[in-house]
């Protein structure tokens, strides 16, 4: 097996590794849905920093959940042209979208993330509503993380591509493939 088969599948061990690290988060935020609905409806009690936590809990999913989708090829392109296209093609628009596209835009946002948490620690941020959670740079620490969690999942993607292209292993089949 070849080193460049072998980092794609170590990457893809990690990028699957953050999708149950993703599912993980949505079963917590079930379980605080459930919570707020029983304590407003059966209490008539409700938790500021319960409803808080679902947004927290609900953005770390998305984000996180990205890298994921990276590597089980569920993100959005423009399938007009990509599913016409030979494996070859496919693999250098996938080369060429993950060094133009994906990476000037996650470096930016990791690297201005990082800057965004540290201040809300610097600051001692917390929530403006009373009962609210403290230590917002927890959920603001999440962007510059996950981010970086997509620039190895795209690595990953990279090197599939890469790997295609070379023919070092068959074209990814997708979901909606009739062969499948």
């Amino acid at each position: 097996m070849s080193i460049l088969l072998k980092a794609e599948k170590a990457i893809s061990r990690f990028s699957v590794g953050v999708g149950y690290f993703s599912a993980t988060l949505l079963l917590l935020l079930v379980a605080n849905v459930f919570y707020d609905v029983v304590k407003r409806y059966a209490f008539n009690d409700v938790s500021i920093g319960m409803q808080e936590l679902e947004w927290h809990l609900f953005a770390a999913i998305f984000l996180f959940g990205v890298a994921y989708a990276l590597q089980a090829d569920g993100h959005v392109r423009v399938d007009i042209l990509y599913e016409k296209a030979s494996p070859r093609r496919q693999a250098l628009i996938d080369i060429f979208g993950t060094i133009v596209f994906l990476w000037p835009f996650c470096y930016p946002v990791a690297d201005y993330g990082i800057g965004f948490a540290r201040e809300a620690y610097e600051l001692g941020e917390m929530s403006g509503d009373p009962g609210g959670l403290p230590y917002r740079w927890i959920i603001k620490a999440m962007i510059p993380l996950s981010f970086g969690c997509v620039m190895i999942s795209s690595l990953g993607f990279l090197l599939h591509a890469v790997n295609q292209f070379l023919g070092l292993e068959p074209p990814q089949h997708h979901a909606s493939d009739p062969e499948v």
